[in-house]
């Protein structure tokens, strides 16, 4: 998981470089309730076609804006890392890709898409499993981090309040190919490493993935399980 609060111990340390970085996004000036950065400008065409050329796998965005707050840059293929995955910035904190200013100022959206591999969500903490947009996700960080998997990658959402990481999560669609904010997203071809306690109905979902995903894989660790003895 990528993101923009304090890193948590994971088993994809890569991604939390970024989060220890927009932990300490900060603008350009400071005014009194806080801080400004003086009108900052949406992103170019040129830098969001990146986006949407890219060509590796569906990549998720909620549009120009986020309550008001421009898109300010992506990741693109020229920059992409594929344990990181593939990040859309929001927010007057944002100078460039990646790279922030200095204070306190903080991002209010960074949705990130990665593929998905394989672990366990326990070192994320206290955390609820649910279903969101059709699909088991987890939340955590008090509700201001969600990750949602499907298809083949897992869509991670860190925001700075809780109420906008879930009205981000309403408006999510894909950037590079055809999708809706209405729709569900595409179940994932994966099973989950879910941590804690699953409800009902998202165990019923994960039951029905496609292939058969979780049976497969409690199959598989079972067999390596029974090498050891």
């Amino acid at each position: 998981m990528t993101g923009m609060r304090a890193a948590t111990a994971t088993t994809r340390p890569g991604r939390f470089v970024r989060l220890l970085m927009l932990a300490g996004a900060a603008c350009a000036a400071l005014v009194m309730s806080g801080c400004s950065t003086g009108n900052p400008q949406p992103i170019s065409a040129s830098a969001l076609a990146e986006a949407q050329t890219f060509p590796y796998f569906k990549i998720y965005w909620v549009g120009h804006t986020f309550f008001g707050y421009h898109l300010g840059a992506t990741d693109g293929l020229r920059s992409y890392i594929s344990s990181t995955g593939e990040s859309l910035y929001y927010g007057d904190c944002v100078q460039s890709k990646g790279i922030f200013g200095t204070g306190t100022c903080k991002l209010p959206l960074q949705v990130t898409t990665v593929i998905y591999h394989l672990h366990s969500n326990e070192p994320l903490g206290p955390q609820e499993n649910v279903l969101l947009r059709g699909v088991p996700a987890t939340i955590y960080e008090g509700g201001r981090s969600i990750e949602l998997y499907t298809g083949q990658v897992a869509i991670d959402v860190y925001s700075d309040t809780a109420q906008h990481a879930l009205a981000a999560v309403t408006r999510l669609r894909p950037v590079n190919a055809p999708g809706s904010a209405l729709s569900p997203l595409p179940l994932p071809i994966y099973c989950p490493g879910l941590s804690g306690s699953v409800p009902a109905g998202v165990a019923k979902v994960m039951a029905h993935l496609p292939g058969r995903a979780c049976q497969v894989t409690a199959a598989r660790h079972a067999f390596d399980e029974s090498l050891k003895h």
